[in-house]
C-alpha cells in the first residue's frame, strides 16, 4: 500500500480530460462495460457514462485537484478537491471527494465516488 500524489495513466489522463471538459477524451478512459456510482447513482457501459460525463462532468464544468493517491491492493483511491458550475447547496466550501477507481488493463472499469465524512 502506498501513499502519494503519482497517478496511474489512465488516471492521469481522466483527470487532465476531466479539466479540459473533454467528454470524448473522459469517456475513452472507461473500458466499454465499466461502471461509475456518483451519488449513489450507477451509470453502466459507455452509453450512460456518456450521458453522465455530458451532463454531469463536462455540462456541470467540474475541474478536480489531485490532493492524495493510495494504492491500496490494487484499487486506487484518489482524494480531489472539486470546483465547478454544480450546485454546491448544503456542500463545505471546499469539496474533496474520494474516488475509488478499479483499473483493468489500462482502462477504469468502476468508479465510485463518495462525499466522506470525517470519521469521529
Amino acid at each position: 500500500m502506498s501513499d502519494n500524489t503519482a497517478l496511474l495513466p489512465v488516471l492521469a489522463e481522466h483527470v487532465r480530460a476531466v479539466n479540459a471538459f473533454d467528454t470524448d477524451a473522459i469517456v475513452a478512459t472507461f473500458a466499454g462495460d465499466a461502471f461509475v456510482n456518483d451519488v449513489h447513482r450507477e451509470f453502466r457501459g459507455a452509453a450512460a457514462i456518456r450521458r453522465w460525463v455530458a451532463r454531469e462532468l463536462v455540462g456541470d464544468k467540474v475541474t478536480l485537484e489531485v490532493t492524495e493517491v493510495v494504492d491500496h491492493y490494487g484499487d486506487q483511491i484518489v482524494r480531489a478537491r472539486y470546483d465547478g458550475q454544480y450546485d454546491k447547496t448544503n456542500l463545505p466550501d471546499e469539496l474533496i471527494m474520494t474516488n475509488y477507481f478499479t483499473v483493468c488493463d489500462g482502462m477504469i472499469t468502476s468508479l465510485i465516488i463518495v462525499h466522506n465524512q470525517p470519521a469521529s
